[in-house]
């Protein structure tokens, strides 16, 4: 029932943002690139790391008959997108024929399937096409953002900033003095981040095959769910970041006409009353909470029950996707911090859930939830004092994740499951 209830939600989130995307930006929404993906050559997204989550409920024997399908499937496309165009396409193509053998899967599970063994491939075909849809449901999110919000509150987020320092505006400078080598290594992990996450997920998942079923938590519904909740604050605080607000914008969307000045990463912008500016009908506003930084703290989080070396490889990609998020000018330091608290407050919530909820579950989620409203309405009412004010706030800032950082983590180590105690043996009379 909770599936079928899932799926349902999922397929009416599906027509609602295909109907917004044709009414606002004139263009397909995610239900209609979905279907396109099937013949014509397929946008950058989890294809195949969609379908690898997917195989964790299939046997070995299985898994290399589903690989060799979608790969057989995309060379054939290939070659009819030549023959028909005469070159190859640029860009992506492949990726058809994950999706064609994840659809091929749900069809065998209704057709061929029964009982336990048919709700379980059911079970990882949703997840595969919930990864896919996810993307699409993204890209569709950040077009409304553009085109429903007209006016961005840039500056008092850029205001509130100086209460830490302005680190975007650093961050951006030490990345600039260690290209090409550092811009390349940040770009790749940040545009990486959803293969990373599918990588710690098919840790976790790595016995369903043999069990015959799913942990009941997981990060793939961690980050699913970051994905769904997050873009509305998107809409409640439109931010488009320091890079497109006070500097040159970047290829192919904002530019330096719409930035209140072109400062970014050089000179410090200063602290003036903010106002909300208008910005363009193209650019996301998707800073404001930083969403890259949630799922990569969630990322981390589900790593620590891992091998060391998928601990370092959670650790690593936090940082670097900080590091990207600030470098690159795509988010503010108070964005991170407001992002942190989200991604901590979402994982107190599915794990409560899924413990069922007790006094304990219940404060950290209600802590989370206060301290996150509380950055928002600091970042929108009292910017100019956090700026005049920095060895205030700035702590404060600080502290605020910190009790959140330190409420999950205690929380959550009173959750873990005891070990139960060596029996002793009785001691035994001695013969007299």
């Amino acid at each position: 029932m909770l599936w079928a209830t899932a799926g349902v939600a999922a397929l009416g989130l599906l027509i609602t943002l295909e109907i917004a995307a044709r009414r606002y930006g004139g263009v397909p929404g995610p239900m209609t690139n979905q279907a396109t993906d099937l013949i014509f050559a397929p946008k950058p997204g989890p294809l195949y790391a969609g379908m690898a989550l997917m195989m964790v409920v299939l046997t070995w024997r299985q898994r290399f008959v589903a690989a060799g399908v979608a790969i057989g499937i995309d060379v054939v496309f290939l070659l009819a997108r030549w023959a028909v165009d005469g070159k190859v396409p640029d860009g992506p193509f492949f990726g058809s024929g994950a999706l064609w053998v994840m659809l091929g899967c749900g069809v065998i599970a209704v057709t061929r399937r029964t009982g336990e063994e048919r709700v379980l491939l059911l079970k990882g075909v949703g997840l595969g096409l919930l990864l896919v849809a996810g993307r699409k449901i993204g890209d569709t999110w950040l077009l409304i953002t553009s085109k429903t919000r007209p006016a961005v509150l840039d500056q008092y987020v850029a205001t509130a900033d100086h209460a830490l320092g302005d680190p975007s505006w650093l961050a951006g400078r030490i990345v600039n003095a260690t290209a090409p080598i550092g811009t390349h290594v940040l770009q790749y992990v940040y545009a990486q981040l959803a293969v990373a996450a599918v990588v710690v997920a098919l840790y976790q998942l790595r016995n369903v095959a043999a069990e015959r079923r799913f942990p009941r938590h997981h990060l793939v519904h961690t980050f699913l769910t970051i994905g769904l909740i997050g873009p509305a604050f998107y809409m409640i605080f439109p931010v488009v970041g320091p890079v497109f607000a006070y500097g040159p914008g970047a290829s192919g969307t904002g530019g330096v006409q719409w930035a209140l000045a072109n400062l970014w990463p050089h000179t410090l912008p200063p602290i003036n009353t903010p106002h909300p500016m208008p910005y363009d009908g193209i650019t996301p506003r998707n800073c404001m909470p930083s969403l890259h930084t949630a799922w990569a703290t969630a990322i981390f989080i589900h790593s620590r029950k891992g091998p060391r070396l998928l601990r370092f490889a959670g650790t690593f990609w936090l940082i670097a996707t900080l590091s990207a998020t600030l470098g690159f000018g795509y988010h503010y330091g108070v964005d991170l911090v407001a992002g942190v608290v989200f991604a901590l407050t979402i994982e107190a919530a599915l794990r409560s859930h899924e413990r069922g909820w007790d006094r304990s579950g219940i404060k950290l989620v209600t802590h989370g939830t206060m301290v996150f409203a509380a950055l928002l309405v600091c970042y929108r009412y009292l910017p100019m004092e956090m700026a005049t004010h920095p060895w205030a706030f700035g702590p404060l800032l600080i502290l605020a994740m910190a009790s959140v950082i330190y409420g999950y983590a205690e929380t959550t180590k009173l959750w873990e499951p005891k070990a139960a105690p060596a029996r002793q043996p009785e001691p035994q009379p001695e013969p007299a």
